[in-house]
């Protein structure tokens, strides 16, 4: 099993647990029971109070239940609507983490080169870390609210207890966390040796403009057709004439010869 296959099962895994802790993130937002009234200090218990971001609801002890939206945005403490919109951006960005990692995923093919897809992965891979974390801070920050109110002895109004869920939310951040993180550092390590692979290539330098370029050397080819002898066409003409300058002589010297006698 090669490396590009082990990126590729761990994207697969990375993308299940950040799709399963993003819908859990999202299941919290309808869910009535973020905070449940204790019953500890009560004798005599008739109903119990629970409520959420959104609205505040009530039971009695024949298990029929009334809720109320909250009438009033401006009435509320900041660290609600701080949780709100917390809230709602995890859900947002883990939304597109989810797209990102999907197009950039391998076994996918929906990218580009290997460089684009790996990129496009580590963009996802941080949107879910960023999710995570968003989501994190608010149910952190709500669960402690109910800690503090729970423990001091001086809080004289109803205590409630932490409810379900904020523990669902806890869970979904966590895995939103961690499956954002691997994903984030296996497709960044990838896309940084790639970017160095491209930027260690050569670079190869023109010539300078003032240096002139080498004359260019003609060579004359040098005939070695044959001809029908066998032989080539410049031995046949200094052999004709040889031959020439041979009969030239033996002319010249009958012609000697003959005014001797």
């Amino acid at each position: 099993m090669n490396y590009r296959t082990v990126v590729m099962y761990m994207e697969i895994g990375c993308f299940v647990v950040c799709v399963s802790g993003w819908i859990l993130v999202c299941s919290t937002m309808p869910t009535e029971i973020w905070t449940w009234s204790e019953v500890e200090s009560i004798v005599l218990t008739s109903s119990n109070y629970f409520s959420n971001l959104w609205k505040d609801c009530v039971s009695d002890s024949t298990g029929v239940s009334d809720c109320k939206g909250i009438p009033s945005m401006f009435g509320l403490n900041w660290d609600i609507h701080m949780c709100r919109a917390l809230i709602i951006i995890s859900i947002i960005l883990g939304f597109f983490g989810a797209i990102l990692v999907l197009v950039g995923m391998k076994c996918t093919k929906i990218g580009g080169s290997e460089v684009a897809n790996a990129r496009v992965t580590f963009a996802g891979g941080m949107n879910y870390l960023v999710s995570g974390l968003c989501s994190m801070i608010a149910f952190s920050y709500y669960g402690n609210k109910i800690r503090a109110e729970f423990q001091d002895p001086n809080f004289r109004a109803q205590k409630f207890e932490i409810g379900v869920a904020v523990y669902i939310g806890w869970g979904g951040s966590t895995l939103l966390v961690i499956g954002g993180l691997i994903c984030s550092v296996f497709a960044g390590k990838e896309a940084c040796q790639s970017s160095s692979k491209n930027k260690q290539m050569p670079v190869y330098k023109l010539p300078d403009a003032d240096v002139a370029p080498p004359a260019k050397q003609t060579y004359r080819p040098v005939s070695t057709a044959l001809t029908e002898g066998g032989e080539s066409r410049e031995s046949k003409t200094s052999r004709v004439s040889s031959e020439t300058r041979r009969s030239g002589s033996s002319s010249k010297t009958l012609s000697s010869l003959n005014v001797y006698v």
